[in-house]
């Protein structure tokens, strides 16, 4: 820390520097710059806020500015920007994420993630997590094929990993689930609660409260969350690596078990603590220091989330009435037993504890205590089986083991729960981004296997990191032969071949003290390692040490691992009693988890024959975590760092010797060194097209360059547009090396005007596609609205016609009914006439010398032909009380009857204007019809009329009426 930069002495190097440029100005121009004061005040003022003036440390979003790259300036940097609450900085192609240890609710408001996934340009906003987010969910959504994305977020215990995690699950949860109907926004809504619900369950069931973390991750996970085609997010699952499941029976002094058993002694009702045999200020062994924590509080939420997940209330009860069992067990307690030949008897008051164990587990209570009591034996070829009652050890060991082995398949079928309930179809998706939060690396006072495994995969991710980006980039420099000073980084390959290297490793070495038929002892596994990888530069010993162990030095720093219980812890052996007791639970969930199946009991029996060599706990983990990086090797990777400020999880509290051993550990300052000197074009070509410097480097082929940018060569540079080539007089300038693409022509220098030349002339010729795509498209749909304003009119016009038509034949039809009817009512109304009146014969009737038609004028004349052709209409108007008045009703009675309208002898009476009109043509007559005539009543009776244009004949139907009577 000596070395950090004074201030005072810049200012006076850019006083001096200053001073000389000016003097060399002088030189220069001939001219002393005081004959132009203004000029010159304006030269010096330029002059000093170049030189002089700098840009606050707290206002550096990219630690590639920080000048110079040291670790004593990104350090100050850092502490300046967590002094104003600024907790996120890129470092070239790494997010620092420094840990606040305080709740702030408006850095992951919702609001912030709809800004930055709507940003056109999520890097030029400030560093943040969801930039890392959005960035990975933009290179899914490539225009070529979807490449599968993934977020490696390491650190140490505490740094804030977890926390970085599930605010990465929630971004993706919103900014992926954005359906279009309202069943796939139900399902999505479902798909999301799922996902986040899957948090508190696996952190109150994996986490627990450590030395250096109070909401530590005991397991490491892998989220797959998974995406369609239409990047939606349809389902996830959860991948689970070594969880620490030693916890449950042993916790390190200052340390607590998991969450959950201290959720049920806290949040549990009171009806459940009598079901649980859970009274308040009951102490439990397993349960060491417990004082109130956050963590605690959260029972209703795990509760609820694990409704979501589909385990309903009768489930819950009875995984919580398991570990209310486990608790009890863990305070059954043994002494030692006076006579070797006799099991070990429990301690005084201890026996309550079993058998409330015993009744929670649905456990027979004399084979739950004869289990961790008596060891059964079989031996030589007829597999005598022999019983030998265990020491005081073995019967903690063996109770120990049997709580171990419970937790452990409780945990495993959780996560196949979750991964049911959130997992898709296969069919379903196409991409997925991946969230890798492992345990950070440990350091404790007693250091054993658990911490070995956990450190050993955080070289592993450091190994990842540096092949790919430090020591690829710098390759791919040098094969392309382009000038490239190399920058020395932290190789951590060392130490993997101290801890898994061939063909001796420490891996290998207790692996081999496992398959050894014989007790295991910590000195002479330490005399082993010690002997076997002499000289190995990150093996040491700390020989001040009482206690037989061996000192690894890893990437971030040496950890002196402890050999005591190593090979046991390594071998993780289960006795076959304890399964078969468990096997023979009545509890519904530990018989599901142990299942009776003759198939298991015939594997081990021939495993037990064979004597093959059990998987041991090393080697399981070491196979895990080689698949895991094979995923990773498979995808594009991003990166964050999270750091811790200070080891007590205090806010505004920046410890300065803690954060730089992080930044030591990580080879931070080497990244930075790299991203600042490094071409920016290859970090800026993510398979999303986003430019800048941020994004997480990934190597670019030729044929993917020219997939990208082929386009420019079609691109019409404007005359008023940057884009154009450099003229002559750039060219004559020296700067002749330059790189025409298309109408592009770029400066082999500027980098990163290059780039962003190249995208802009990129953007500028997908705008002119798109453009042209809009006028072909307007232009297809206008012609296909009048195509279908064309058609519609003529279907309207057809169907119009068809109606009228309809109509027409309509009215035919109707107009020959009334007419077949009308001529049928005439015969009818003719036989009938002819019935009633006599049988004379007619004679021909002589025209009357004087007619009607002499003494009328045109006009009654047509309206009277009129009323002949409706003759039998006229006799019924004529006779009727609606009917017509006067001169037209008697000339109407008179041309229906023919009669001689010259003719003086001749008077018809008719009606009067009040009768009541016709009743019936075929009616007998009611009164009387008077003519008064001196020879005939009906004088033309019996004479047909001469056929004329208004003549009608079948003059004999007369009319009868009727009078009013007197």
């Amino acid at each position: 820390m000596t070395r950090l930069i004074d201030s005072t002495a810049c200012v006076c190097d850019a006083q001096l520097w200053l001073t000389t440029l000016e003097h060399m100005l002088q030189q220069v121009n001939g001219h002393s710059l005081g004959s132009d004061a203004q000029d010159r005040a304006s030269l010096k003022r330029d002059l000093r806020e170049f030189l002089g003036g700098e840009v606050p440390l707290h206002q550096l979003d990219d630690l590639t500015k920080v000048n110079p790259v040291t670790l004593e300036t990104v350090l100050r940097c850092l502490q300046a920007r967590y002094t104003e609450d600024i907790f996120y900085t890129n470092a070239g192609c790494t997010l620092v994420a420094l840990n606040p240890f305080k709740h702030i609710p408006q850095l992951y408001a919702p609001e912030l993630m709809q800004e930055y996934h709507a940003a056109p340009q999520p890097q030029k906003l400030k560093p943040h997590i969801f930039t890392v987010g959005e960035q990975t969910y933009r290179n899914v959504k490539s225009l070529m094929e979807p490449i599968n994305q993934s977020i490696v977020v390491s650190g140490e215990s505490g740094a804030g990993k977890t926390w970085t995690s599930r605010c990465l699950m929630k971004f993706y949860a919103v900014v992926a689930a954005s359906p279009t109907s309202c069943e796939n926004q139900t399902t999505a809504e479902r798909i999301e609660q799922r996902i986040l619900n899957s948090n508190p369950v696996m952190e109150a069931f994996g986490n627990a409260c450590t030395l250096r973390n109070n909401n530590s991750s005991r397991f490491g996970k892998f989220i797959q969350l998974q995406l369609n085609r239409a990047q939606q997010m349809t389902g996830a699952a959860v991948q689970t690596y070594l969880l620490e499941k030693t916890r449950v029976a042993c916790q390190a002094s200052s340390e607590r078990n998991f969450h959950i058993f201290y959720q049920i002694c806290k949040g549990a009702t009171e009806d459940e603590r009598l079901q649980w045999y859970l009274p308040e200020g009951t102490a439990f062994s397993w349960l060491p220091n417990p004082e109130s924590s956050l963590e605690e509080d959260g029972f209703e939420v795990t509760r609820e989330a694990m409704l979501h997940l589909g385990i309903d209330t009768p489930a819950q009860n009875n995984i919580f009435k398991v570990l209310a069992g486990l608790l009890h067990l863990g305070n059954v307690h043994f002494v030692d037993s006076e006579d070797e030949a006799q099991p070990c008897p429990l301690m005084d008051g201890t026996k309550v504890s079993v058998r409330t164990s015993a009744l929670l587990l649905q456990l027979p209570e004399n084979m739950l205590l004869e289990s961790m009591q008596i060891r059964t034996i079989k031996a030589g070829k007829q597999q005598q089986v022999f019983q030998k009652p265990c020491s005081r050890a073995e019967c903690d060991t063996r109770r120990d083991c049997l709580a171990k082995l419970i937790y452990a398949k409780l945990f495993d079928w959780l996560v196949s729960v979750i991964n049911s309930s959130i997992c898709a179809d296969s069919s379903s998706w196409t991409a997925f981004i991946g969230l890798l939060d492992v345990y950070g690396f440990e350091s404790f006072p007693d250091n054993s296997l658990e911490q070995l495994c956990i450190n050993y995969a955080n070289e592993k991710l450091q190994q990842h990191f540096v092949a790919h980006y430090l020591r690829a980039q710098q390759e791919e420099y040098e094969a392309e032969g382009l000038e490239w000073s190399f920058v020395n980084y932290q190789d951590n390959q060392t130490c993997l071949d101290l801890l898994e290297g061939s063909p001796v490793s420490i891996c290998s070495l207790i692996n081999e003290e496992c398959r050894l038929n014989r007790p295991s002892s910590a000195a002479q596994l330490q005399t082993r390692i010690e002997s076997s990888l002499a000289g190995r530069p990150c093996l040491g010993r700390n020989k001040l040490s009482r206690e037989p162990s061996f000192v690894v030095v890893h990437f971030a720093g040496p950890v002196r691992y402890h050999t005591a219980g190593l090979v046991e812890k390594n071998k993780d052996p289960v006795p076959p009693e304890l399964t078969g007791l468990l096997q023979q639970s009545q509890d519904p969930l530990l018989r599901m988890l142990f299942p009776a199946s003759p198939e298991e009991k015939a594997q081990e029996e021939l495993c037990g024959q064979s004597r093959a060599p059990a998987l041991t706990v090393v080697s399981k983990f070491k196979a895990s975590l080689e698949q895991l990086l094979q995923v990773l090797h498979n995808t594009t990777p991003h990166y964050i760092r999270c750091i811790k400020p200070n080891s007590q999880s205090q806010p505004q509290t920046f410890l300065q010797e803690e954060v730089l051993n992080q930044l030591e550990a990580c080879g931070l300052v080497e990244t930075i060194h790299i991203s600042a000197a490094g071409f920016p074009i290859r970090a800026s070509l993510c398979s999303s097209g986003c430019p800048g410097t941020h994004s997480v480097d990934q190597a670019v082929s030729h044929q993917n360059f020219i997939e990208r940018y082929k386009l420019l060569r079609r691109l019409r540079p404007r005359a008023s547009s940057g884009l154009r080539g450099m003229g002559p007089a750039r060219r004559s300038s020296g700067l002749s090396d330059n790189i025409c693409f298309g109408g592009l022509c770029l400066q082999r220098g500027t980098r990163q005007l290059t780039l962003e030349l190249l995208e802009s002339g990129r953007a500028q010729m997908l705008e002119q596609c798109a453009r042209c795509i809009q006028c072909g498209w307007r232009r297809h749909r206008l012609e296909k609205q009048e195509k279908q304003r064309r058609a519609a009119m003529l279907i309207q016009a057809a169907f119009r016609s068809w109606l009228t038509r309809k109509h027409i034949r309509r009215l035919h039809r109707a107009a020959t009914v009334i007419k077949h009817a009308w001529h049928k009512w005439r015969i009818r109304m003719a036989c009938l006439a002819s019935k009633e009146l006599d049988g004379m014969e007619e004679k021909p009737m002589p025209q009357a010398p004087g007619t009607l038609h002499s003494s009328l004028s045109p006009a009654h004349t047509r309206f009277l032909g009129a009323i002949v052709h409706l003759w039998p209409l006229g006799l019924v108007l004529a006779n009727s009380a609606d009917g017509v008045r006067g001169f037209q009703r008697k000339l109407v009675a008179h041309a229906c009857l023919r009669l001689p309208s010259g003719s003086p002898s001749s008077k018809v009476q008719t009606p009067q204007q009040d009768q009541a009109g016709i009743t019936s043509i075929r009616a007998l007559p009611q009164g009387s019809i008077k003519f008064h005539c001196r020879k005939s009543p009906l004088q033309y009776a019996d004479i047909c009329p001469d056929p004329s244009a208004s003549s009608v004949t079948g003059f004999n139907q007369i009319l009868l009426e009727r009078h009013r009577p007197v």
